[in-house]
C-alpha cells in the first residue's frame, strides 16, 4: 500500500507542533491502528523527500564552486529560504492531517481507493 497525494505543503493545515490524537479515530478511517501508522509513515517519508528536493533545487542557486578554498558564505537570502522549511509543520503531522481530511489516495493492491 503506496500513499500519494500532493499537496502545497505551506498552505497546509496542520499544526506546527505535535498535539495528541485519539487513535481511534484514525483506525477508523483506516481499518485499524497499524495500517493507519504505515500510511502515515510512508506519506510523511514522501513529503520529506519532496520537501529536501524542493530546498536543494532552491538552495543551488546559491552554490559557488570555489575550488580548494573552505569559506563559509552568509547570504540573506539563503538564511530566509532555509527559515521558511524550517517553520513548516513536520512531516509526519502534514501526513497525520492529510488522513484526517481524507486527502490520501492509497494504491491497494488492484485498485484505488480514497480512505474515508
Amino acid at each position: 500500500m503506496i500513499p500519494s497525494f500532493n499537496l502545497d505543503y505551506k498552505k497546509s493545515k496542520a499544526p506546527k507542533t505535535t498535539i495528541t490524537r485519539d487513535m481511534n479515530d484514525l483506525a477508523s478511517r483506516v481499518g485499524n491502528v497499524y495500517e493507519a501508522v504505515a500510511i502515515i509513515g510512508k506519506r510523511a517519508n514522501q513529503i520529506s523527500a519532496s520537501l529536501k528536493k524542493e530546498l536543494d533545487n532552491k538552495l543551488q542557486d546559491f552554490s559557488v564552486d570555489r575550488g580548494d578554498i573552505e569559506e563559509t558564505f552568509e547570504n540573506k537570502e539563503q538564511i530566509e529560504i532555509s527559515r521558511s522549511y524550517e517553520i513548516l509543520p513536520k512531516a509526519t503531522l502534514i501526513a497525520t492531517q492529510e488522513l484526517i481530511d481524507n486527502q490520501i489516495v492509497c494504491n491497494n493492491g488492484n485498485r484505488d481507493e480514497m480512505l474515508r
